[in-house]
């Protein structure tokens, strides 16, 4: 179904479908509720505004998708703040533990932060596969297309995220 950006009807379908993940992609770039939120109501304007025709439901969540992480990137790097902070990163067994007492809570928003310190210090190509990866919850292809990178490239790059970010941690812990 095509899909065109100008049109009241498409974008109403566009928002209701996307709304989400474009808020998980820009909170967890910005780690910020209100800056998120505004990212996101840029991006669905910039959409309107473009009045462009998208093959698919799916292209249109891409080029969304896009535009929402360039936004939050963007705004990290005026604020000079960190550009890209997560609360979970795949497999990392060492570091992820599910606890449930109340001690376990705090070791648990330690770790969290541990992690978000780490991320910090990784480069932008790699904070971006980690964020769409875990938060937006996209396959390797859909990355690949959202970043114009090949599928074996995305997976690359989360492998040497999920192991850069291994590497800070460990070195923090000695």
């Amino acid at each position: 179904m095509e899909i065109k950006s100008g049109n009241s009807e498409s974008f109403r379908l566009i928002f209701r479908s996307c709304y989400s993940d474009l808020y998980k992609v820009a909170y967890h770039i910005t780690y910020n509720e209100d800056a998120a939120q505004d990212i996101v109501q840029e991006a669905f304007v910039k959409f309107f505004e473009k009045d462009i025709s998208f093959p698919s439901e799916n292209d249109a969540k891409y080029w969304l998708i896009k535009v929402t992480q360039n936004l939050a990137f963007n705004l990290a790097k005026r604020k000079g703040r960190e550009k890209a902070v997560v609360e979970k990163v795949g497999k990392l067994d060492s570091v992820t533990v599910e606890r449930r007492d109340a001690s376990g809570e705090v070791i648990d928003a330690e770790t969290r932060e541990r992690v978000r310190r780490a991320i910090g210090k990784l480069d932008d190509k790699y904070k971006a596969v980690i964020v769409l990866k875990e938060f937006a919850d996209l396959g390797y292809k859909q990355i690949g297309s959202i970043l114009k990178i090949s599928e074996s490239n995305v997976k690359v790059r989360v492998f040497r995220a999920r192991k850069e970010i291994e590497n800070l941690l460990l070195e923090e812990e000695n």
